[in-house]
């Protein structure tokens, strides 16, 4: 009976670790509605963290993409004074962003909640070339 109770213990402690590591990396990013993300992403840098392929298909309007994949090697293009606006299709990718880039010391960190995918503002479309 010991033993098993030392079992559970064990793993509250695990799980409490990592919900408490998780939140301490939402502290860091806001998480805005639309409306909010509207309200302040162009006076910051609105950066999209997916693949080139999915911006080229529609992006936010005056978005920069620089993917996830990418960021770590392009982090210089992004400026430490000012607001960072984040987005990806669903809001995991720029939660990432957002925790590679507050280790870097960057600050005024957003996100756009729910992502892309409800996003209902104006966009941008690469033309197709026929």
């Amino acid at each position: 009976m010991d033993v098993l109770f030392a079992i559970l213990i064990g793993v509250a402690v695990i799980i409490l670790f990592f919900v408490f590591r998780n939140v301490q990396k939402q502290k860091h990013v806001k998480n805005l509605t639309e409306e909010q993300f509207k309200e302040g992403y162009r006076k910051a840098q609105l950066i999209d963290v997916r693949e080139p392929n999915e911006y080229e298909r529609g992006h936010i309007l005056g978005a920069r993409n620089i993917p996830l994949s990418q960021l770590k090697q392009r982090i210089g293009e992004i400026r430490d004074d000012q607001p960072i606006y984040l987005y990806c299709q669903r809001g995991s990718r720029s939660t990432r962003a957002a925790n590679v880039l507050r280790k870097k010391g960057y600050t005024g960190l957003n996100q756009l909640k729910g992502g892309f995918s409800k996003w209902t503002g104006k966009i941008k479309q690469k033309k197709k070339g026929y």
